[in-house]
């Protein structure tokens, strides 16, 4: 079993940050690929960013400058630092890694279950 915990959202006033963290645990070999999506309402889950386990970063354009991730491999973890948060932004954001697990050769798609973030105008 594999688990991705997210934590951090909320709601913020435009203009505002908000940091948030995934933790991945359970019978794992190696992560590859970690990274954040969101999911609008109405609209489609899209690509925040992603970071291989070299370090090497991906970033939608509309978040460009103002957000950055991170990961520490010690401990499985994902960052995303948002700043200058637009009402736009509002999403659910989900965590993304791509694993090898114990005993299961090759990488699998994991996902969290999402955590709300809100910057209202």
């Amino acid at each position: 079993q594999v688990q991705l915990v997210e934590s951090g959202g909320g709601l913020v006033q435009a203009g505002g940050s908000l940091r948030l963290s995934c933790a991945a645990s359970g019978s794992i070999v190696s992560i590859n690929a970690m990274g954040w999506y969101r999911q609008a309402p109405g609209k489609q889950r899209e690509l925040v960013a992603l970071i291989t386990s070299g370090g090497s970063t991906n970033y939608a354009d509309s978040v460009k400058g103002r957000f950055t991730i991170s990961r520490d491999n010690a401990k499985n973890t994902v960052y995303l630092q948002m700043t200058s948060l637009k009402p736009e932004d509002t999403a659910v954001y989900y965590c993304y890694a791509d694993i090898e697990r114990i005993m299961i050769p090759g990488g699998m798609d994991y996902w969290g279950k999402g955590t709300l973030v809100i910057a209202s105008s």
